[in-house]
């Protein structure tokens, strides 16, 4: 369980609902700025487990396909160290993410939140949200059964957690924070068969994280007092997905 919360942007409201299923899978179309993203691995450089995609106890996010949204194609990227340390850090001293984050500072802060996860066992993915071709978000995608968050709540085999933070200032708002909660969920459920919820726990004094959660099809479940924060416990259940 990272020590922060998820942060959808201010002004985070309602949008129309991403697709949910197969149909909605397609080509990722690899514009110039994107390719050049992916290009900036160090040639030589050995790659992780996770920066290749490989993941078994998420079910490789890094070979999840992307999908259509309101607001662009979005896919998922698993974060190489070399390549990404930069523009993460960068977001994480945004204050609007630090406030909840709290990994402001020298880059050397956000690798060691990094490093865990990316030489661990598998059970939490760093990944970049890149939309239209563009990287603007962080994610982490975890095993939430597996977290320490799972002895603050009833865990349920296989529960699958998400955070998230924007962090290019102008994807915030406009609906995109719920857009994208909602279309990472999806992924979660299409590709892991054996994960009947997602689950969250924002802060409950961001008030738009928890406003975002709700508008993508998480339900508030419970309050939550974690070791750093007081958390709104947000469940999407898989039966529900297609009323929600």
């Amino acid at each position: 369980m990272p020590p922060t919360d998820a942060h959808a942007g201010p002004g985070t409201g309602p949008a129309p609902q991403a697709g949910t299923g197969a149909e909605d899978t397609v080509d990722l179309q690899l514009t110039d700025e994107l390719l050049a993203f992916l290009a900036q691995d160090t040639p030589g450089t050995p790659v992780t487990e996770h920066g290749a995609g490989v993941c078994e106890l998420l079910d490789r996010p890094g070979e999840w396909k992307p999908v259509t949204t309101p607001a662009g194609v979005f896919q998922l990227v698993p974060v190489r160290l070399e390549r990404d340390l930069a523009v993460i850090s960068r977001w994480m001293n945004d204050p609007a993410v630090a406030a909840f984050w709290e990994l402001d500072g020298a880059a050397s802060v956000t690798a060691e939140h990094l490093m865990p996860q990316l030489d661990g066992d598998g059970r939490s993915l760093p990944c970049l949200g890149v939309l239209s071709g563009v990287p603007m978000s962080y994610w982490e995608i975890y095993r939430a059964d597996l977290d320490p968050l799972a002895r603050h709540y009833p865990a349920r085999p296989h529960d699958t957690g998400i955070h998230l933070l924007i962090g290019e200032v102008n994807s915030r708002g406009h609906g995109v924070g719920t857009t994208l909660l909602r279309a990472a969920s999806d992924l979660v459920l299409d590709n892991r068969p054996l994960c009947t919820r997602v689950v969250a726990e924002p802060d409950l004094r961001n008030t738009p994280s928890v406003s975002a959660f709700l508008s993508a099809g998480f339900r508030f479940s419970a309050e939550v007092e974690l070791p750093d924060k007081r958390a709104a416990l947000m469940i999407r259940d898989r039966a529900h997905r297609a009323q929600l």
